[in-house]
């Protein structure tokens, strides 16, 4: 029975907002807003541009005038009181797809009996909430609220050009209410500092849904910060157990595909199988070998944290926090290593991870090394000088070089770069990505300066295996004094690039041993003894 008008709710936010800043005047307020709760936000933001806003907006509701809602608002409006009225198309589209929502006990390993049990409980209730729904919302109930809908969408969209708020909308492809994919896109045009997450198979009503986790949407996009700008180090949230169970998922194929060996090397020099030759206490430095398309990476990180419970934070190229126009990759597709941890590469993040005593995982090679041509497997494209040793002897952070082989056994290149730029079409898709993008190293020349962004053709070939030899530590505690000059320093880099190299050739001889290198006889190997049992290698 509320009849409170928008302008009054907004009146209502706005006194809350106003109170947080004044006790908080350098921290950021977060408005989440689903629908109607969406204009609220945008309103609240375009009355009050100097107050630090962040904006996290679900299917917002400026697009009435272009959804259903308008239609049944003016069915409503001409229709006779005297005339039946119900709710059940309106209330399907409302709901989103009820089953996915039905659907949330399924799968997560309950017992059958359970399983079918809660769904049919689920069932009930939702079927009993239909039913009911015309007496709690009747016609003139519904008629109020579809009218402050459109005064919401008209008093928002009139103000849009005042919101100076960072935006975050998170939008469904399954929306039967709204039309939220295209005005996702509407708002990302017009809004200053505004991203998009997209939801394919979720319905109008994102946030009752199953495997919704705002927390980590926030995270991945990027979003959350304590001040005004945000410290990739500082503001980090740690890696929860339910987060690292979906990056683990997601990354599951690629675990068993290559059954990875990892192999560490203890204080005496002695290499073992596992990683107990990595320190547990930070700071500590991995540095290696980027394989191609940076394959190493997901179960490196995942291996490490699983057995050591050590939790690797990677410095990444800046592309992945550079917005998408069209020719970049869309952002949200490196959400999974920023809720992992990574964090643009810079002298200034190294420092500051360094100063918390964390375990950082650098590659001199780059997008070079990454994007490497044929035949160049293995070949490491490092810079000249130390681009990394002063600043570990500055916090006395230890040093693990490592090597990693098996791209070859997964893959061919047969489209490089210099293919690729001989060919027209392609040759103008890389120059416009690479105009646009972040370029690193553009003071070098030759081919380690050459770091343009592109994607080579590759050929799949029938799984082979991954190996890691993690090098012994390089102490750098106590010679912070002596890696100041330079020559010093370039020796220990030189001496660090020796090892990976020698890691590397190490692997390459020692795989030709291994019984399990093809995936076959891995396969066999797990259906006698279990898919997660760990596969023998080679002697070492």
């Amino acid at each position: 029975m509320n009849r409170t008008p928008f302008q009054d709710l907004v009146q209502l936010i706005e006194t809350t907002v106003k109170s947080e800043h004044s006790r908080s005047p350098n921290r950021p307020i977060y408005l989440v807003g689903e629908s109607l709760g969406a204009c609220l936000a945008l309103a609240v933001a375009a009355l009050n541009p100097d107050i630090d806003l962040i904006l996290i907006l679900s299917n917002p509701a400026t697009s009435f005038h272009n959804s259903q809602l308008q239609t049944l608002s003016t069915l409503l409006e001409v229709m006779p009181e005297q005339l039946p009225f119900s709710l059940p198309y309106d209330t399907r589209i409302v709901e989103g797809p009820p089953l996915r929502m039905l659907m949330a006990n399924v799968g997560k390993g309950l017992p059958f009996q359970q399983t079918v049990g809660e769904f049919s409980e689920s069932l009930g209730t939702f079927l009993h909430c239909l039913s009911v729904l015309p007496d709690i919302l009747p016609r003139e109930t519904l008629l109020w609220k579809l009218r402050m809908v459109r005064s919401a969408s008209s008093f928002v969209n009139s103000r849009l050009h005042a919101v100076k708020a960072q935006t975050l909308i998170l939008s469904s492809g399954r929306d039967l209410l709204l039309p939220s994919q295209e005005e996702a896109e509407r708002l990302r045009r017009t809004l200053p500092n505004c991203q998009i997450r997209n939801f394919k198979d979720s319905g109008h009503t994102l946030f009752m849904e199953d495997g919704v986790d705002l927390v980590t949407i926030i995270k991945g996009a990027d979003f959350y910060r304590r001040t005004r700008h945000i410290d990739h180090v500082r503001d980090y949230v740690p890696l929860t157990p339910s987060e690292f169970k979906e990056v683990s998922k997601s990354y599951r194929w690629l675990d068993i595909a290559t059954s990875p060996v990892m192999l560490s090397t203890l204080e005496n020099g002695k290499i073992v199988r596992g990683l107990t030759g990595i320190p547990s206490e930070g700071p500590v430095l991995f540095v290696g070998y980027h394989m191609l398309l940076g394959w190493e990476l997901s179960p490196l990180v995942c291996k490490i944290l699983i057995e050591r419970n050590i939790h690797i934070r990677g410095v990444a190229h800046p592309l992945m926090w550079s917005g998408s126009d069209g020719t970049m990759p869309d952002v949200s597709a490196y959400d999974t290593y920023r809720v992992m941890g990574a964090v643009p590469v810079s002298a200034t993040n190294l420092y500051k991870l360094f100063s918390t005593k964390s375990h950082v995982l650098l590659y001199p090679g780059g997008v070079r090394e990454a994007l490497h041509r044929k035949g160049e497997e293995y070949k490491l494209f490092w810079p000249e000088r130390s681009e990394f040793v002063r600043m570990a002897a500055r916090f006395g952070a230890k040093i693990i070089p490592f090597g990693v082989v098996g791209e070859d056994d997964i893959s061919e290149v047969f489209l490089d770069y210099n293919d690729l730029m001989k060919i027209p079409y392609f040759r103008t898709q890389i120059q416009e990505l690479n105009k646009v993008g972040v370029r690193l190293r553009t003071d070098v020349n030759g081919e380690l300066g050459n770091q343009d962004l592109h994607l080579p053709g590759i050929l799949p070939k029938l799984p082979g295996r991954f190996y890691y030899l993690f090098g012994k530590p390089i102490e750098t505690e106590g010679r912070k004094m002596e890696l100041r000059d330079k020559e010093q320093a370039h020796e220990v880099y030189l001496k660090v690039k020796s090892e990976v190299e020698n890691s590397i050739a190490y692997l390459k001889e020692k795989r030709e041993k291994d019984p399990f290198r093809n995936i076959l006889p891995r396969l066999f190997y797990q259906a006698i003894h279990g898919i997660d049992s760990e596969v023998p290698t080679f002697e070492i």
